[in-house]
């Protein structure tokens, strides 16, 4: 098959099988007890091993991190054997994964919190949202702004749990600074109105990012490391930044000093429009010069069309990977897909997650 998707591709420290990636998909099915993964995340992951890179859901760098009931993290020894679980199982398929390492900031509620503390956010502005915390959907809580004194001790979170992940045989990690969660909020004028060294200029505003990209990549190492962003973007009602091209081409320009294997760009809303002004993600885009993941709403034929042109070296798929676990395997073949449910997305156990057909199943 001519069409580049589906060929093999290597960059940084990685080398895959095609250029399609499965994007990061909270699934709330972590064990109640210690927020770990489990045998039923293996086999979810496997199933979905046709991918050339998978990424895994949100993981929270700490208990801190943390916004919704039933997300897994990677900061204790039972978490990270629960993972272990995981890359074995996409490893002996074939496949490769990264970690999607995740504080949300915010977006979170007291009662997820650790004594019922306030979210930390860099501002005291509240998402004006809704999480769920295993209970109830309720009202994100107003959270208080993160002393200076305090943010070392973020960082060294990114920087145990990256150890964490390369414990746990993950390929990779991902770096969520995109949709609202904390390093979004930090970057953008709209949700951060701090006066010190990580507020005001976009320098200042970009320095959090910059300090989390720099101890990563001191643990995984540049080819192992990626971004993942989303610059017009308004998920967790964090606003549009009152400068976009210069906040987020000053993020770019600091992804390439650092030299990072990958970035993985939401284009537009989050879930939603692919909408910008005329040309706007584009020169995002080609302004960063590593391997650029291309996200948001993307068929079989436009992503093919992306990688085609040159300008995209690899496209994710998000919600498409709900009910097609062999989705590559479906999108090399053109074949029909299965359609989105509307039950089991969230929660739960093997209904909704790991219990859809695939082309091998059917076909028996």
């Amino acid at each position: 098959m001519s069409e580049a998707l589906f060929t093999p591709m290597s960059f940084g420290a990685l080398t895959l099988k095609n250029r399609i990636v499965m994007a990061p998909l909270t699934r709330q099915r972590a064990r109640p007890a210690d927020d770990a993964p489990f045998a039923l995340h293996a086999e979810y992951y496997a199933q979905r091993a046709g991918a050339g890179l998978l990424i895994s859901e949100g993981t929270q760098v700490s208990p801190e991190g943390k916004g919704y009931a039933w997300t897994p993290g990677l900061y204790s020894a039972a978490q990270v054997a629960g993972w272990r679980l995981v890359t074995d199982a996409v490893h002996a398929k074939g496949g490769k994964i990264a970690a999607q390492l995740w504080h949300v900031g915010r977006v979170s509620h007291t009662s997820l919190q650790l004594n019922g503390g306030a979210p930390v956010a860099p501002s005291a502005i509240g998402a004006a949202g809704k999480t769920f915390n295993g209970t109830e959907f309720v009202e994100t809580s107003v959270p208080r702004a993160l002393e200076i004194a305090e943010i070392p001790r973020v960082i060294e979170d990114y920087r145990i749990a990256t150890r964490n992940a390369l414990a746990a045989g993950f390929d990779a990690v991902e770096i969520h600074a995109a949709n609202g969660y904390l390093l979004d909020e930090f970057l953008r004028d709209t949700s951060n109105t701090r006066t010190d060294a990580y507020g005001g200029s976009i320098d200042n505003r970009l320095r959090l990012l910059r300090e989390v990209v720099a101890a990563v990549v001191g643990i995984a190492g540049p080819g192992r490391t990626g971004v993942r962003l989303s610059p017009y973007s308004n998920a967790g009602n964090v606003g549009i930044d009152s400068d976009t091209p210069a906040t987020f081409g000053a993020v770019i320009d600091m992804l390439n000093a650092a030299g990072i294997a990958f970035l993985h760009m939401v284009e537009g809303q989050t879930g939603g429009p692919r909408d910008w002004p005329a040309g706007a993600i584009e020169a995002l885009r080609d302004r960063f010069t590593g391997t650029y993941i291309a996200n948001n709403g993307y068929t079989r034929a436009t992503a093919i069309a992306a990688v085609d042109s040159g300008k995209v070296g690899l496209v994710a798929f998000g919600r498409l990977y709900i009910s097609n676990p062999d989705l590559a395997e479906r999108l090399t073949l053109d074949a029909a897909l299965n359609p989105l449910p509307t039950d089991g997305i969230y929660g739960g156990g093997r209904a909704g997650y790991t219990d859809y057909p695939t082309l091998t199943g059917v076909a028996a």
